[in-house]
């Protein structure tokens, strides 16, 4: 069946470029194969054209007449693996969960939770004004709804 070989093939090239992890891979009636990887250093065109030609060159076009994409997720794409949270460390994230949306940097990651971090500007307990607190939100990767990280221009 086609869907075990390309699994088999795609698992083989993955192995040969263990920084690539598979996101999504999808197969359509009419032979469509669409793999989606992410890095822990990025993806580059040369993974993309790597991984595409160790799936293809192994398959049977008179056998299956097939085409194959092959991408990266993207930048703006959702997260959705534990793997690609700890690869963002650091960086600027926008979680929407059913309590609310939360923007901050992630600063913890593992395979069950995540944790953003981010200043805040409250009133003071005593007296008038406000005054900067630093906020933290451990959230359940259960509890998210979407995640993206926010990009700067």
């Amino acid at each position: 069946m086609l869907g075990d070989k390309v699994t088999e093939l795609l698992k083989k090239a993955l192995e040969q470029r263990p920084s690539l992890f598979l996101i999504d891979l999808s197969i359509t009636n009419d032979h469509k194969i669409k793999v989606v990887l992410d890095g822990d250093n990025g993806v580059t065109l040369e993974d993309c054209i790597a991984v595409s030609r160790g799936i293809e060159h192994e398959l049977d076009r008179d056998e299956h007449d097939f085409s194959l994409e092959v991408t990266s997720a993207g930048a703006i794409a959702p997260l959705q693996l534990p793997r690609q949270y700890r690869k963002n460390i650091g960086r600027k994230l926008k979680v929407k969960t059913k309590e609310g949306e939360f923007e901050g940097s992630l600063t913890e990651a593992d395979e069950e939770h995540i944790v953003l971090e981010w200043k805040a500007r409250e009133p003071k307990p005593v007296g008038k004004g406000k005054h900067t607190v630093q906020k933290r939100q451990e959230i359940a990767f259960s509890d998210i709804e979407e995640a993206k990280v926010v990009l700067k221009f």
